[in-house]
């Protein structure tokens, strides 16, 4: 019998047809720059760090890339000799959304050693959503005209013992896939958030209208 490939997202080839081009740039380049190996410190005896953050010599760094799908969504991918950070930036249209973004990026962070590859912090954090919204007073539902996309939400951080003790193809894998389902997450947080609001509204309304 012919058996072929499964991963504990999806199997095959029948899960790279839907792919889009965005996510396929992304997963070609991880491909890439997911060759590391083990290199210890120039600087420090017996220290053996991710260059990607110490930063301390430029000709172990690769050239950071930036695959943008829109100005609201884009992966930075910052490659080393001996690890790899992958900062995403997730789609944001209003205030609301930021808000969901910001509790679901905290939520995971929290448990990042439950994750193993992903950072405590993102790397260039955005600013705080719900702080802004309370200075500019403005709409939950808006979003504030000086306000910018930069930054970005989430980080993940894989190392040469990474990709010594997994599958290098299921961290490609399991990265695109959170990529491509992030989107849905947030929507379905919203919808939870506009269903409860609409029950305390009628729960609220009918006080009034049992008093008449």
């Amino acid at each position: 019998p012919r058996f072929t490939r499964m991963s504990r997202f999806g199997g095959g080839k029948k899960e790279e047809k839907k792919l889009t081009p965005y996510l396929k740039a992304v997963k070609s380049t991880l491909t890439a720059a997911i060759c590391l190996r083990n290199f210890p410190s120039q600087v420090v005896e017996r220290h053996n760090k991710p260059a990607v953050e110490t930063q301390w010599a430029r000709e172990l760094l690769l050239a950071p890339v930036v695959i943008a799908k829109n100005e609201k969504e884009a992966v930075k991918i910052e490659g080393s000799i001996n690890a790899l950070r992958i900062s995403i930036r997730i789609k944001q249209m209003d205030n609301m959304e930021g808000i969901l973004v910001e509790r679901f990026s905290s939520f995971l962070e929290m448990r990042a050693d439950d994750f193993v590859i992903l950072r405590r912090k993102a790397c260039e954090k955005r600013p705080s959503k719900k702080d802004a919204v309370k200075k500019a007073k403005i709409s939950i539902e808006k979003k504030s005209p000086d306000e910018d996309d930069d930054g970005y939400d989430i980080s993940f951080l894989i190392t040469h013992y990474h990709t010594e003790t997994m599958w290098r193809d299921k961290l490609v894998e399991f990265i695109v896939t959170f990529i491509q389902e992030i989107n849905s997450e947030i929507s379905d947080l919203r919808l939870n958030v506009n269903s409860r609001g609409r029950k305390v509204a009628e729960h609220f309304f009918l006080q009034f209208v049992a008093k008449k």
